[in-house]
């Protein structure tokens, strides 16, 4: 299951329970963090999370504040840094800490030389019920959104605050605010605390911010110069759950469905033999579809459109382990190209496969962008041989190129490791 769906089966019981929770949402990280911009956790009342914010170092501070910092119901932001040891060494350091100005920031004695900024947010304000019906939206609705969140305010006294707690400026604006632009919407919508309408100005300049953050598919930060003084902005890309389609129903196709599963991504499974395109053997999968390989040879349009709508930005598998089939599947793959299609096969197999493709079309030439996110033999080289490792190995290159990734050992990689 996503972590998504987690949070909002969550969200939906807390609203369900009237339950005083806070969402906790990780908005700005310098440096080294386990999570990046955009993870969140839901708090209930009584501190119990789901979701995390961090590698299991920041969640018990953030449950026993998080109460605390939205008691007058507004957003708070709070900041973690995770580079100071004297906190082990010295617990007076961290008792000192507790009685600290909320300008400062907590520290954690990690090593890993970052910070990371949290905002808290009770879950019943409208502004979080905006929110939450957004994500809902993405999840359901298989596209994306953008969540464009105000983090700071730094007046023109040039005054630099680590913890800031809803203090808005003349144009109305406060911590928390947020500008969305929700997927079954067609123009962005303003949710503010304070109701006063938005500059034409500002709100121009963030309409092509998100704009342009919906098409770079990447969250990124922003700051923008007001006659009042600075507002940085948080414009969060919410991308819905990766798709795999899997041509090929055998035995080696299940555990490969699990771990997409467990990484909370839709999975279909296609096949054209009934005895093996069964519900019964993908108990997981979110689709199953037996479907004959005539019927998408210009008799049945309906059959191919509806395999086209799952494999459009999808991950593809093609391991039917029948030439026919896998001939069938990867030439209309290489026709209308996926976001990735992996083989399985040894190279000279699948050399064979695009070949006789090739062959048949009037214009070779068709498939060249197909052949462009061509993988063969599918998957990374990690040496192993069951279809427990094969399915590791074709999850592993999938995930690395749909993130850009090269999927190499992170001890060759020169950069940081969330270094674009």
């Amino acid at each position: 299951m996503s972590q998504l769906l987690v949070l909002l089966n969550a969200i939906e019981q807390a609203q369900r329970e009237q339950d005083n929770a806070v969402m906790a949402t990780v908005v700005e990280v310098e440096g080294s963090a386990y999570r990046r911009p955009g993870a969140r956790m839901l708090i209930w009342s009584h501190g119990q999370p789901v979701g995390t914010i961090s590698g299991g170092c920041l969640e018990g501070d953030a449950c026993k504040k998080a109460q605390w910092l939205t008691r007058h119901g507004q957003p708070a932001l709070q900041r973690y840094t995770t580079g100071h040891a004297d906190f082990y060494t010295d617990p007076q350091a961290y008792a000192d800490s507790q009685d600290a100005d909320d300008d400062e920031a907590l520290a954690f004695g990690l090593g890993c030389n970052g910070t990371v900024s949290v905002l808290f947010e009770r879950l019943n304000s409208p502004v979080m019920l905006a929110v939450s019906q957004l994500l809902q939206h993405v999840l359901t609705s298989q596209r994306a959104g953008v969540i464009a969140t105000v983090i700071s305010i730094d007046k023109n006294n040039n005054s630099q605050k680590n913890s800031v707690s809803g203090n808005g400026l003349q144009h109305g604006l406060q911590l928390g605010d947020r500008v969305l632009l929700d997927p079954l919407q067609h123009e962005l919508s303003w949710h503010t605390q304070s109701g006063t309408p938005i500059d034409n100005t500002l709100h121009q300049a963030m309409h092509n911010d998100v704009t342009f953050t919906l098409t770079r598919q990447k969250s990124l930060h922003q700051t923008y110069h007001t006659p009042e003084g600075e507002l940085k902005v948080f414009l969060e890309y919410v991308a819905p759950p990766h798709r795999l389609v899997i041509f090929g129903a055998g035995h080696d196709a299940q555990p490969l469905v699990s771990m997409a599963k467990m990484q909370g991504w839709h999975v279909s499974v296609i096949d054209s033999r009934p005895h093996f395109a069964r519900k019964q053997r993908f108990m997981d999968a979110d689709v199953v579809r037996c479907i004959d390989l005539n019927a998408c040879d210009g008799k049945d349009s309906t059959a191919l459109s509806g395999i086209m709508r799952l494999t459009n930005g999808a991950a593809v598998a093609i391991m039917s382990h029948s030439l026919a089939q896998d001939r069938h599947w990867l030439k209309h793959m290489l026709l209308n190209p996926p976001r990735y299609i992996g083989q399985l096969g040894p190279r000279y197999r699948t050399e064979r496969l695009i070949s006789e493709i090739q062959q048949s079309l009037p214009n070779p030439m068709h498939i060249e962008q197909g052949l462009d996110v061509l993988h063969y033999p599918i998957g990374l080289d990690i040496g192993g041989d069951t279809p427990e490792a094969i399915a590791l190995a074709i999850m592993a290159e999938m995930t690395a190129t749909l993130n850009q990734r090269s999927g190499k050992m992170l001890k060759q990689r020169e950069l940081s490791i969330h270094a674009d």
